[in-house]
């Protein structure tokens, strides 16, 4: 969708929908699901997790840390990713009321 067209929308629908694009493979779903578990860890121990090749899994983490989701940080030659906290909680919220019980329970 072009920038064009994403101005007719709120900054909360291209959020999710930024973020939903983002975790709409089920690879980056097992990343955060590990991610989830741990403090921090290594790239390498990701690929030891997944069936997916280095090159792969850093594809998906490059596209969940555009999302905001996790966050990257040096650590010598290897990046420690971690989940961003307040990504999680910007999803959290977007998706709580997105998900609100529709007002009209009486259709079709």
């Amino acid at each position: 969708m072009g920038k064009s067209k994403t101005d007719s929308f709120t900054d909360q629908q291209n959020r999710l929908a930024k973020t939903a694009k983002a975790m709409a493979h089920p690879a980056r779903i097992a990343i955060l699901q590990f991610l989830a578990k741990r403090n921090s860890c290594v790239c390498g121990d990701i690929v030891e997790e997944l069936p997916l090749s280095q090159s792969t899994v850093s594809q998906h983490l490059k596209e969940l840390k555009e999302a905001g989701l996790i966050v990257g940080e040096i650590d010598g030659p290897s990046v420690c990713y971690c989940i961003d906290h307040s990504g999680w909680k910007k999803l959290t919220s977007d998706l709580s009321l997105f998900m609100e019980e529709p007002k009209n329970m009486n259709c079709c």
